[in-house]
């Protein structure tokens, strides 16, 4: 019982096919394409893929981006479904005022970051980080209810929004130091640092809040870039989505004997 699982951000869209739908399954093929080279998908990567018997995505891109993916695996038998957020599932309680307007990939990487946490030892909180084009940090107490989390420009997003609001800042990416003294310096750390910040005053948050140490998780395309700027320990789980594709489609396999 293949599964097929696909993440598409706001730039590309990445997937994977396991062995099954299962946390753990052994992978048997992945890959990328960014947004504009999707329409290839059918006739290269996938032509050759054994069909996949389940199939459960994550998207963040609008309904046109949706249909381009979906006729793109109309030459396979298998139904399409989308994780939307939803009040609870998995072992994550849903906190946002309309659940399901939460995006799908916070959603899922929450669940996915649950997850890791569990296989930890004791239930403790987690405070999850996701760079992409858009910088997410998400507040998860012991007992799997999602409190709230922030929304922050991505690294380009800040640069793009002060070179169109600011004359003379078209300037070469610089590089992250304590005490800039030159205006590529000045920016890329002035960005690195203000993610950076609000990052650490969410964790406070959650310490006070929970009473215990939050366990720190970082995903994202861009993580690793963000890393070596936070003012305490992160582990970089590049595959959080997964993960947590994974974990939603083993418990909806579990529960109704499918997805």
């Amino acid at each position: 019982m293949t599964f097929l699982a696909i993440d598409v951000g706001n730039t590309r869209l990445k997937w994977t096919l396991y062995e099954r739908p299962a946390v753990g399954a052994r992978v048997l093929a992945q890959g990328v394409e960014f947004l504009e080279q999707l329409d290839r998908l059918a006739e290269g990567p996938w032509a050759d893929l054994p069909e996949p018997s389940r199939m459960l995505g994550c998207i963040v891109a609008g309904q046109a981006v949706k249909h381009r993916v979906q006729e793109q695996m109309e030459h396979w038998g298998v139904e399409p479904r989308w994780v939307v957020a939803s009040e609870s599932e998995a072992g994550l309680v849903n906190g946002y005022d309309f659940p399901s307007r939460l995006g799908a990939d916070r959603w899922v990487a929450m669940v996915g970051a649950r997850h890791h946490m569990l296989q930890r030892g004791p239930a403790r909180p987690v405070l999850l980080v996701m760079v992409g084009t858009a910088v997410t940090v998400e507040a998860i107490d012991a007992q799997g209810r999602f409190l709230g989390g922030l929304i922050i420009p991505g690294h380009g997003i800040m640069l793009r929004a002060l070179e169109s609001g600011t004359a003379g800042l078209h300037v070469p990416t610089g590089d992250v130091v304590e005490f800039p003294t030159n205006t590529s310096d000045a920016l890329t750390s002035g960005g690195t640092f203000a993610i950076a910040g609000a990052c650490e005053r969410m964790f406070q948050h959650l310490f006070k809040r929970c009473a215990a140490e939050p366990l720190c998780l970082m995903t994202g395309g861009a993580g690793w870039k963000m890393l070596p700027a936070m003012s305490r320990p992160y582990e970089l789980i590049e595959s959080m989505i997964f993960d947590g594709l994974l974990v939603i489609a083993e418990a909806r396999e579990a529960l109704n004997g499918g997805l």
